[in-house]
């Protein structure tokens, strides 16, 4: 067998050098605690916002009639702050959100805690009968929007399950920081987290359980009255209750807000059309209908999960009119030119997607 050529054997030990090179670094890359690298947002019609996490439920507790708490155990878990809240993504596919009421020093699991509603639209019903101790359940997020700003003083109040997101931020306030807690529900057995609310006031002079079976519905003006300026107010409730609270909001203080249903419209819908440039179809979406249920009928494939406002899966780009966002998730910059089709809807009479 003869020799192969100097050029041929050159060749040859570059294209060799090389495959070890490549395979050199792809074991320096895997190696790196940087591997895999964390999945970016990717501004897609349909694709989720977060990557997200295999957790299992390991301990399910009633702590109120129709209240169950869920301990989700990880493994280095992302941090999170007083107020962030959880997308949980249920075994039918359905995404639902539940506020993080546990320790947020805790990177070793999450605490969320839902109320069984009967007449709901089947998120509820599902983790109670099917999140049972054992189960492993995808997660994505924490996400905040309610986050625990710097205040002089503060007023929080829950209506029923709405205590949540405002437990750890009564934990996290300083023995000197002054706060009040208005806690409202239908009775006191149907109020999660007495208990804990107890032991953050021992001396009861902070919280107020305000059980309408016993006192009925809780005074607002008694505690929202003459407030001092800079006192940050925290509500968390019923779309009524946060509504009473902003009608009462003195000037000086400032008003925050969590709210798990779609924003309501202050002058009521209109119909509009919607264009789908790419499948070239036009729907008309009317009054009483969504633009996701309108699309849908053209395009049943369209991908939609919570019809909440809050996870993205329905997020689509805008190539032509002006929306009114209705969600609780885009940010000022992604509202330039995306929309979440659940719940927002067209201002005008035309809205373009790039469909």
């Amino acid at each position: 067998m003869s020799p192969k050529p100097p050029r041929l054997r050159t060749v040859l030990a570059v294209a060799g050098g090389a495959v070890l090179a490549r395979r050199a670094l792809r074991r320096r890359i895997q190696a790196s605690p940087l591997w895999p690298l964390p999945a970016l947002d990717e501004p897609v019609s349909g694709r989720p916002r977060s990557r997200a996490l295999r957790l299992l439920v390991t301990a399910r507790e009633t702590v109120a009639e129709g209240v169950v708490r869920l301990r989700l155990e990880g493994h280095a878990l992302p941090r999170w702050e007083p107020g962030a809240h959880l997308d949980l993504v249920l075994p039918s596919g359905l995404v639902r959100q539940y506020s993080l009421c546990g320790d947020p020093a805790d990177d070793s699991s999450y605490t969320v805690a839902t109320r069984l509603i009967e007449d709901g639209r089947g998120g509820s019903r599902e983790v109670h009968a099917q999140l049972a101790e054992g189960t492993a359940v995808e997660v994505r997020g924490p996400r905040n929007r309610f986050p625990l700003t710097a205040a002089d003083s503060y007023v929080f109040v829950a209506g029923g399950i709405g205590i949540t997101p405002l437990l750890p931020m009564l934990r996290a306030l300083g023995e000197h920081t002054p706060w009040r807690l208005l806690y409202g529900g239908r009775s006191r057995a149907s109020m999660p987290f007495l208990a804990e609310l107890a032991e953050l006031d021992p001396d009861g002079t902070r919280v107020t359980v305000a059980a309408e079976d016993e006192h009925g519905r809780p005074d607002l003006d008694a505690l929202l009255t003459g407030l001092p300026a800079g006192t940050a107010v925290y509500c968390c409730g019923p779309e009524g209750l946060m509504a009473a609270v902003a009608e009462r909001l003195p000037e000086g203080t400032a008003l925050h807000l969590e709210r798990f249903a779609p924003r309501a419209a202050a002058g009521g819908n209109h119909a509009f059309e919607v264009e789908l440039r790419r499948s070239g179809r036009t729907v008309t979406v009317p009054a009483d209908t969504t633009v996701l249920a309108a699309v849908r009928t053209a395009l049943p494939d369209t991908a939609y999960s919570c019809e909440q406002g809050f996870c993205g899966t329905c997020r689509q780009r805008v190539l032509e009119g002006e929306v009114d966002h209705r969600d609780e998730l885009l940010t000022d910059a992604e509202r330039d030119d995306s929309v979440l089709i659940c719940v927002s809807r067209a201002r005008g009479e035309h809205l373009v997607l790039d469909m």
